[in-house]
């Protein structure tokens, strides 16, 4: 039986270890149907969580994780999380953290994953064109309206999630609950200033990469 932790101070439950969907899609697997498998295969498992994004082959791999969880019945059972930020299309404001795209990142998110809501949604990474204010401005309404349960930054450094803290505290807003990391035992710098904030401030730590881009895999 799965031994599940609770991310953050939020009492959602996770397992230990998340399903990363990266792969999923023309950047690696191209067949749905055996990325459909994979995830089966994980839920089978006892994992409950499943983490995408929308740059991740351009949207296909949140239509990937989105009919694999229509065509199990699953989707009740599983903490759904995807992100924002990277570039979408050709246009100007097709990218970053503004209230304009987030917004309209979010709705094609929804569309792709199949789904009403998204459990953890997160920011991908820091936007130095943005006030964070803007952006936690934009995704407190988001949970507001219901769209998005929970809010995550990925790859921030320490002093931009202080930052994010301090402004959801002065301004009332929706914090992040957790930071996804790269961390592996080649790549450990989070040790020194991610690590301790994210102690600090509570918030649960979902790392990435693992085995160093494939490095501690045995197979570079």
């Amino acid at each position: 039986m799965t031994e599940y932790r609770v991310l953050g101070r939020t009492g959602l439950k996770v397992s230990p270890l998340c399903l990363g969907a990266m792969m999923f899609g023309w950047w690696g697997e191209s067949d749905p149907g055996e990325s459909a498998r994979i995830i089966d295969r994980a839920l089978d498992a006892g994992i409950n969580f499943i983490d995408t994004a929308d740059v991740y082959s351009q949207g296909q791999s949140e239509e990937f994780v989105g009919q694999a969880l229509a065509k199990s019945g699953k989707r009740d059972h599983v903490v759904l999380a995807t992100k924002c930020h990277g570039v979408m299309g050709e246009g100007p404001n097709e990218r970053g953290n503004s209230r304009r795209w987030i917004f309209q990142a979010v709705e094609n998110s929804l569309r792709r994953l199949g789904t009403d809501w998204i459990d953890l949604y997160q920011i991908h990474r820091p936007d130095p064109d943005t006030d964070i204010e803007e952006t936690l401005g934009a995704l407190t309404d988001l949970v507001r309206q219901g769209k998005v349960r929970y809010l995550g930054s990925s790859t921030f450094p320490a002093h931009q999630i202080v930052e994010a803290q301090w402004a959801s505290d002065r301004r009332g807003l929706e914090r992040f609950v957790c930071e996804q990391p790269p961390y592996s035992p080649l790549v450990r710098g989070i040790e020194a200033g991610v690590l301790p904030v994210a102690e600090k401030y509570g918030m649960g730590v979902i790392v990435w990469s693992p085995l160093a881009g494939g490095w501690l895999s045995g197979n570079r």
